[in-house]
Parts: structure tokens; sequence; C-alpha cells
């Protein structure tokens, strides 16, 4: 009796043994998985990381390029599906001192070179007066050139034809001195010999604080014409009936730079070259901007 109990205590055993070696074969196969896969990969190719951190990268950009570069993010989101590209526009002016107050800035593209001479430490006293040191070296690019135009309200109530009509006409709207159309607007008035003090006095010149306000002006028919970009023109739908040529004012060249503050340098040096790539020109020349290879 007591060999019959030892036999059925070890057969027992046995099965319980078996039972637990059979338990163990699923928790073996991953290794095995893992060992064909680690085999495969020295002769097939890693695929390329799909969950690297999304980039945001901020633009600073001057009011007339408000359409393309907004059309031109989106045609960089097939690009470069995680990078983010957040935009504000506003006068170079104002968006020069802004980065100056320290507003975060990763890139910016000012309508004259004016605003960018300001804030480049390599530029001379007279063009860099307070030796201010925001830009980049080595990103610094003349991206766009611009025309100057002389545009009027549907209709064309006043009649004007001609920058020389200006001397003539009852009321015209013009961006403030500190921003760049207004300088341009100022060196037309100059070469014109019109006095712009008699006619703020006559209650003849109506400002805006950037281009986007003087082009308003004159679509509301609030004016008689209004000096603006080409490309605004455009956009606006308004009828031009002059532009000014290389004597009435200086050539209007978009500089575009990366800042010192930028934080994914890389990230934004590709959005700066992919505004030179042949879509983004493509964009730019559709609303009449040049570039300038």
């Amino acid at each position: 009796m007591k060999k019959f109990f030892a036999f059925t205590l070890c057969l027992a055993m046995t099965f319980s043994l078996a039972a637990c070696g059979g338990s163990a074969a699923p928790s073996a196969a991953p290794s095995a998985v893992s060992t064909a896969e680690s085999s495969a990969g020295s002769t097939t190719e890693a695929a390329p990381e799909s969950t690297s951190e999304p980039v945001e990268i901020i633009v600073f950009a001057a009011a007339s390029m408000t359409e393309t570069i907004n059309e031109i993010i989106v045609l960089y989101k097939a690009a470069a599906p995680n990078v983010a590209i957040i935009p504000t526009f506003d006068s170079s002016g104002t968006l020069k001192t802004q980065i100056e107050e320290g507003a975060d800035c990763d890139i910016f593209i000012s309508a004259a070179q004016k605003q960018m001479n300001q804030l480049d430490i390599i530029k001379d006293e007279e063009a860099n007066p307070d030796k201010l040191d925001y830009v980049l070296q080595g990103t610094r690019l003349n991206l766009l050139e611009n025309k100057v135009a002389l545009v009027v309200p549907e209709g064309n109530p006043a009649g004007i034809s001609s920058f020389g009509d200006i001397a003539n006409c009852g009321m015209i709207a013009l961006g403030n001195s500190d921003v760049p159309v207004g300088s341009y607007s100022l060196e037309i008035l100059e070469y014109l010999d019109l006095d712009i003090s008699a006619m703020e006095t006559a209650g003849r010149v109506t400002y805006g604080a950037n281009v986007k306000e003087v082009t308003t002006q004159v679509s509301e028919g609030a004016v008689d014409c209004g000096i603006v970009y080409a490309t605004d023109a455009f956009s606006a739908g308004l009828e031009v009936v002059d532009t000014a040529n290389s004597e009435m004012c200086k050539q209007v060249i978009y500089p575009a730079a990366l800042m010192n503050s930028c934080k994914n340098v890389e990230e934004a040096q590709a959005f700066l070259d992919f505004l030179r790539s042949p879509e983004a020109v493509s964009v730019f020349e559709s609303v009449g901007f040049s570039f300038v290879g």
C-alpha cells in the first residue's frame, strides 16, 4: 500500500511539472520573435521614427504678406507636418518694437531694410544707433521685392489717373511715417514737391497704422486715393492707376532673418528656405511680389 501511494504521488508530481513547463512556453515566444526581428534588422533598414515632438516656429511678417504667408503655411504643413508655423502680421515698425520688448520671435520678415538694420549688430551706427543685436548672423537674406502703387476706390469717383493728381485730390490715405509703406509714400510726395504738412493742415490726409488699414480706407471709399503696395492692391481688389518708379522712391526689398532668440534653429531655417522654394515663389509671384534671387 505504501509503495502504491508513493508511486501515485510521484506520478502526480510528474504531471504537475509538465503542466508548469507548458505554461512557460507562451512567455518564451516573444523572445523568439525579438530575436528574429533583430536578425532581420541586420539586413533591412529600420523605419524612421514618426513620433518626434511637434515644433512651433513663430514668424513676424509685414502686414503686406498676410495672404501669401498664410497660403504658404498650408503648403508647408504637407512638407513638414510636425512643424506648426505661428504667424503674426503687423507693420514692420510695430513688429520690430515687439521684438525689442522681448516678444517670442523665430523669424522676422520686414517690408524694408530699415527695421531689420535696426536689429542687426553688424550695421553701422547710422543704421543701428542703439547697437541692437537680435539678428542671428548668417541667416539674413533679401527675400522679395514689392512695388508702391496709387490706388482708388471702385469707380474712381475723383478721376485720379496718376501720382501727379494727388496735388488736387480731396483726401488721400497714407501709412504712418514710422511704417515702411508710409516712408515710401513720403519719398513720393517729396519727389512731387508736395507739402505734406500743408496737406495735413487742410485735412486732406488720413493715416493707417499699417498698409491693411490704408487699403481698407480706400476700399470703403473714405478717401479719393491711397498709396499702398501693389500686392495689397491685388489682394484687396483695388484699381491701380499708377506705380512708383525708382526715381520716386527707393527699391522695396523685404529682408528676412532668424532671430538670436530662436529656440529651434534647424526647423526655422528649413521654413525660411521653403520661402524660396518653387512652390512658395509661385504664391508670392501670383500677387505681384518679385523674387530676389
